[in-house]
């Protein structure tokens, strides 16, 4: 890692840096808009059922109704429904899908489109939650109008981060939400641990615990993002010696499924709650206290079992054993001591369904700490240990540094081959 920062300095690497300044300065942008509120609703106060998950992507602006209050999140649920759709539901989509990059274009302006359809949806009743029954529908559509075009706006922010800065842009703007919640985090974990505590030395060495907890988790994070299953690949007629003595291999990742079950979950776990605020119904809010809540024994379980689910499901869409099978038989490539066609893909499936329970196990644990700890401490809401926040984090993180090293690297190489 040191020697990644003393090459970016070099004034060979200049373009580099303005890459990486660029980014940074559209990221403080996001952030400067996740502090401006909505046009006439100053004196509102917040009374949305929010998750801190949700509120996280946002920057800190869904509580706030800030005009960045939607962050992402519908070009999100937008790509996980589109991804569902092209499992052969929509013929139309499922064809795209194997068209390769046009394809790909094609997919993801479809997937824009729904994004901001979902903004829009998501801002009237973001609207009608926030203002109340007071207003009328002109106010209403004002603003999830403003909110509609806050997340239009960080979806060409993302894309000029991508285009001209380092890394992903819509995955380093959801970053820098969750990073920028942290401090505050850590001041309210401060301040219940040692300011509110009558014994400073238990106090600090809580605080000491709660900080090498976090530490640990982190590490776990990383550990588990980058554990992969590696398969050996052996093709007919190529010896070893044909690929200059290296072993060729197939990687599954410990967690192909990434994020993706654990956000998709929280979506389900939230639509009773948000459904609440507008039926404005006792016994409604009551069932949904008790009985669909994070804290509560059954909610936890029906959470959990969504993200163990969703696991399974998303990772068989995404590496399909059978079409995977069928596209190394065709490039005369097998696994060896496994025959070809049915036994191959019967292999691979068992193989997935082993690696995807570790994962799944493990999406379960780090988006159940957080909800255990809350209900076993006296630490805030919006202090989370580990959970799915953190596990964006890294694995963003990680992504990033890896392409900055490429980089690094394909210039060296360049350089050195010219020499």
């Amino acid at each position: 890692m040191f020697d990644t920062m003393k090459q970016l300095f070099k004034p060979t690497n200049k373009d580099l840096r303005k890459r990486i300044l660029f980014t940074i300065f559209a990221l403080a942008i996001f952030k400067i808009g996740t502090g401006i509120r909505v046009p006439g609703t100053e004196s509102i106060v917040s009374d949305l059922a929010a998750t801190e998950l949700f509120n996280a992507f946002a920057g800190g602006g869904f509580k706030n109704f800030s005009i960045f209050a939607l962050g992402v999140m519908p070009y999100i649920t937008a790509s996980i429904l589109v991804s569902l759709l092209q499992m052969d539901l929509v013929p139309y989509l499922a064809e795209l899908k194997h068209d390769g990059y046009a394809g790909r274009q094609k997919i993801n302006q479809i997937t824009r489109y729904i994004g901001i359809a979902f903004a829009f949806i998501q801002g009237y009743l973001m609207a009608y939650a926030f203002i109340g029954t007071d207003a009328n529908p002109i106010q209403y559509m004002e603003t999830s109008i403003i909110l509609t075009a806050g997340t239009a706006f960080l979806l060409w922010l993302g894309d000029q981060i991508t285009q001209k800065g380092i890394g992903n842009g819509i995955s380093l703007i959801i970053m820098a939400g969750i990073i920028s919640t942290m401090p505050v985090m850590f001041v309210d974990a401060f301040n219940t641990l040692v300011t509110a505590n009558g014994n400073l030395f238990i106090g600090i060495m809580s605080f000491s615990v709660f900080v090498l907890f976090y530490l640990a988790i982190i590490v776990g994070v990383i550990f588990i993002q980058q554990a992969e299953r590696r398969v050996p690949i052996q093709y007919a007629n190529k010896t070893m010696s044909a690929y200059g003595g290296k072993q060729t291999y197939i990687p599954f990742r410990l967690n192909s499924a990434g994020v993706i079950p654990v956000i998709f979950a929280s979506a389900v776990m939230t639509i009773p709650a948000t459904l609440s605020q507008f039926i404005k119904n006792e016994n409604v809010d009551l069932f949904i206290t008790k009985y669909l809540g994070y804290d509560t024994t059954v909610g936890f379980i029906i959470f959990v079992t969504l993200i163990f689910v969703l696991s399974y499901f998303y990772t068989i869409m995404t590496i399909n054993p059978k079409e995977l099978g069928e596209d190394l038989q065709k490039s005369g490539g097998y696994i060896p001591g496994i025959r070809p066609g049915t036994e191959t893909n019967t292999y691979i499936k068992k193989m997935l369904t082993r690696i995807t329970t570790i994962g799944a196990l493990f999406l379960v644990a780090i988006a159940g700490i957080p909800i255990i700890v809350s209900n076993f401490t006296s630490l805030p809401s919006n202090v989370r240990v580990g959970g799915t926040g953190l596990l964006i984090v890294v694995g963003v993180a990680l992504e990033t540094y890896k392409q900055i090293e490429s980089s690094l690297v394909s210039r060296n190489y360049k350089g050195g081959f010219k020499s």
